[in-house]
């Protein structure tokens, strides 16, 4: 649950865990809100970050505050967490993160009619199975950073992995025998590497030994770091097929290279974009193709997808429902 932490620096500090950046006063909204996510998935985690972005009129409160009730709550992917505010008597957006794939179903377990449910799903990207949608779940468009400018000295290689939902066997292959290979290159290549997971960073900084001691480069936890704000300086970015990390590329129009997809969900999901423009795929460390992405084309690229300015609006749609909820509870 989202606990306000203080700010460090502008690219490695550990971000506020609501993702916003306000300065608490006398003139602070009495309405309050609580922020819930899988901090361990990154899709969830980067969901909530965006939508908080444009919450700066709503006071955040931590999930082990002793005050009354909040008056609204934002909830990614948490429907255990959903059916408790719900049953508590507090209004939810409950927000589905993810790319669900071709197995998962996405339920409303515990649903009541003082939730609401969305589900971050790309103009682009049709339902996988509209017959497994629940009644009332509607589409968001994409969850874009509220910044969409990059710098412009841009430098080194953002390696973004999502191990969340993989299974045990085919992430620790991934972690042992690939992962290493990329790092190495990464680093004769670029100069630099963010390593950026949600999941299993002991073992990663363990495969890593001998590259992770050395400054230019660096391991990290999704939930530590801003990577909105890293991806905005990193000259490459190598990103496992999430929706997440696809959002980044997509609304500032930079090349992406997908890390090979692990897990069901991931392979969907990269194998739907691949039909609509050619991603690269990170397969082979060694093919230069990797490492250079050309800068010239990448609009062209991105408009394979047909973005709409207003499908790129996803947080700010869903942060005005909550905006709307706090005023007026179902």
């Amino acid at each position: 649950m989202a606990v306000l932490t203080p700010r460090e620096g502008p690219e490695t500090r550990r971000p506020d865990r609501d993702g916003a950046e306000r300065e608490s006063g006398p003139g602070e909204s009495a309405r309050r809100i609580l922020l819930v996510s899988r901090d361990e998935q990154l899709d969830s985690l980067l969901a909530r970050r965006r939508v908080a972005a444009h919450l700066r009129d709503l006071r955040p409160v931590p999930g082990t505050s002793d005050e009354a009730p909040p008056d609204v709550a934002l909830v990614c992917d948490d429907e255990a967490a959903t059916a408790r505010l719900s049953a508590s008597g507090v209004p939810v957006v409950h927000l589905y993160s993810g790319h669900p794939g071709t197995t998962d179903t996405l339920g409303t377990a515990g649903a009541t009619d003082r939730a609401l449910y969305r589900v971050h799903r790309p103009g682009w990207l049709p339902d996988p199975d509209p017959t497994r949608a629940p009644t009332g779940l509607r589409p968001t468009g994409v969850l874009a950073p509220v910044r969409s400018a990059r710098s412009r000295q841009r430098a080194g290689t953002l390696l973004l992995l999502s191990l969340w939902d993989v299974p045990a066997a085919e992430a620790n292959t991934f972690v042992d025998t690939t992962l290493p290979g990329l790092v190495h290159e990464a680093l004769r290549r670029t100069g630099r590497c963010e390593v950026v997971c949600d999941l299993r960073l002991t073992p990663i900084r363990a495969a890593l030994a001998g590259l992770a001691d050395r400054p230019e480069v660096r391991v990290s936890r999704a939930v530590d770091v801003d990577v909105d704000a890293l991806h905005a300086g990193a000259r490459l970015f190598l990103a496992a097929p999430t929706l997440g990390a696809s959002a980044l590329a997509q609304a500032r129009r930079a090349p992406l290279v997908f890390l090979p997809p692990l897990g069901g969900a991931q392979r969907d999901l990269a194998a739907r974009m691949r039909r609509l423009m050619p991603v690269p795929c990170a397969d082979d460390p060694r093919d230069p193709g990797v490492w250079a992405p050309p800068d010239e084309g990448v609009t062209t690229l991105w408009d394979a997808l047909a973005p709409d300015l207003d499908d790129l609006r996803g947080a700010q749609r869903v942060a005005r429902t909550l905006r709307q909820l706090s005023l007026a509870p179902l």
